[in-house]
């Protein structure tokens, strides 16, 4: 392949006088490191670690100008690594992409090889992005819950089920046979969770609700949870014996106020998903999973494609929670 530019399109976010804001830049192409790979980027996602990057959260951005776009996949197009050869399809998600490290809302993206993974033979790349982060994090959680939990075992609760991991989870669950209960603080999105999957649907309000004592009664034999807070506890509470809850995110609370009872009465076991650092081996399967047996059959219908030159509005919408469905950056004109 021929680089005919060294320069491309990226969308940065700048600090000014104490505010952030976004447009669209010209970049000068850098020198690739030992062990690094230049990826043209094909698509990348919109995930609301990127709105936050956006608008100036610390927490996630120390240093701007930068990049977002924890989310990115396309082809090698310089490789300094024994891993990939020029023209490969990669993805390339989480580790500190789009964090401190310049992300997917560019034409380019310069990473270390080992945080790439091979795009798999039955999955497009516009599919890789509307899964993204997103799907990498629910195709885990889903991992980890059938290792333990057969569909025959009961109900799977899926909290935040109407946003990018809860979704997905819904999908992926109900196509593997489970009875699906969707948790959401969105009644008016009922018909779109039942079209996902699941048979039936539980309002927020009504699980933060629960009793306050200690042990619930059992509803559930397992559950993901995206949101933390009061719902992850109520959930634990409610889980059977012998049943498992996988906790991805913190988005009520980072906080749970929980007795050991659901642990040692029940022998309920929580199990933590660290999709920023998960090991590639695991990558790998869930990538291959969702490609294959995973794929929910309305995939397509679940994400809408936009231009770099959107993303500023699109950011706008996600943070005052008024972006529906996944938001994916096609970068290919």
């Amino acid at each position: 392949m021929v680089q005919h530019s060294s320069t491309f399109k990226a969308f940065r976010i700048e600090e000014i006088d104490g505010h952030f804001q976004g447009s669209i830049k010209e970049m000068e192409l850098g020198t690739l490191s030992n062990n690094e790979v230049l990826v043209k980027v094909h698509y990348s996602s919109l995930n609301y670690k990127d709105a936050l990057s956006a608008s100036g959260n610390k927490g996630v951005t120390r240093n701007y100008p930068h990049t977002p776009g924890i989310d990115a996949v396309g082809t090698i197009e310089k490789s300094n690594s024994d891993l990939f050869t020029i023209g490969e399809k990669v993805i390339v998600t989480s580790y500190d992409l789009g964090m401190n490290t310049d992300g997917g809302f560019a034409e380019y993206v310069q990473v270390p090889a080992e945080w790439a993974v091979k795009l798999p033979k039955k999955m497009t790349m516009k599919e890789a992005m509307i899964y993204g982060t997103a799907g990498l994090t629910a195709g885990m959680s889903v991992l980890r819950l059938t290792e333990l939990i057969a569909p025959n075992r009961g109900k799977i609760a899926v909290s935040g089920a109407t946003g990018g991991v809860g979704a997905l989870s819904v999908s992926i669950l109900s196509k593997l046979g489970y009875s699906v209960v969707a948790i959401t603080g969105k009644e008016t999105e009922r018909d779109y969770l039942i079209s996902l999957g699941a048979e039936e649907v539980l309002l927020r309000s009504e699980i933060e609700n629960f009793n306050k004592k200690p042990l619930l009664k059992p509803l559930f034999a397992g559950a993901i949870d995206t949101v933390g807070g009061v719902i992850l506890e109520n959930i634990i509470k409610s889980t059977n014996s012998i049943g498992v809850v996988t906790c991805c995110g913190n988005v009520a609370s980072p906080k749970i106020d929980l007795t050991v009872f659901p642990f040692i009465l029940r022998g309920v076991t929580l199990i933590g998903i660290d999709s920023q650092n998960y090991p590639m081996e695991y990558r790998k399967i869930v990538w291959n999973k969702l490609a294959q047996e995973w794929k929910p059959k309305q995939l397509e219908d679940t994400c809408n494609e936009i231009k770099l030159e959107d993303v500023m509005q699109k950011i706008e919408l996600m943070l005052k929670g008024k972006l529906k469905r996944r938001t994916v950056l096609n970068l290919n004109e």
